[in-house]
């Protein structure tokens, strides 16, 4: 499945990062059994933070794909923990989606479809998950976006 998903990672024109280091003192990662519980991957492009308040500084449309970059870097994590390979991953449990967002902006579904919408473009039915999606009043650097993730790997 790993070159399935790096010949659909090639056709959207996407590819994952390196896979981010954590900020603070935890792990990136902490697998038991078969489930993966991935750290909270943060919005970044091109090395920078992507930051603002969804519904203020951003639109709708720039919270989502901030939300994408964050999938992708989950996906990164997911590669690590399995040694590279990401054919051991069996399904996309869970996300939680973080959402810097005004105080009266109701549209955080819609920015973390950013996330969910590109799992699904890149792995399928194995994308296809539950989820939250909730405000936040702050995130860490000022990012537009964080979002954790469980998932299943052989």
């Amino acid at each position: 499945m790993t070159d399935a998903i790096d010949a659909r990672l090639n056709e959207l024109g996407l590819s994952l990062p390196d896979a981010p280091a954590p900020a603070a003192n935890y792990v990136p990662y902490v697998r038991s059994g078969d489930m993966l519980f991935v750290s909270g991957q943060i919005s970044m492009k091109d090395g920078a933070f992507v930051t603002g308040k969804v519904g203020t500084d951003l639109s709708v449309e720039e919270g989502a794909a901030a939300a994408q970059l964050c999938a992708l870097s989950l996906l990164a994590q997911v590669r690590a923990a399995c040694g590279g390979d990401l054919g051991k991953l069996k399904r996309v449990v869970k996300l939680t989606g973080f959402v810097n967002s005004a105080g009266d902006f109701t549209d955080q579904p819609k920015v973390i479809n950013g996330a969910s919408d590109v799992l699904v473009d890149i792995l399928g039915d194995v994308g296809r998950h539950s989820r939250s999606a909730v405000s936040a009043a702050a995130l860490p650097f000022n990012v537009a976006v964080e979002i954790e993730g469980i998932f299943e790997v052989e």
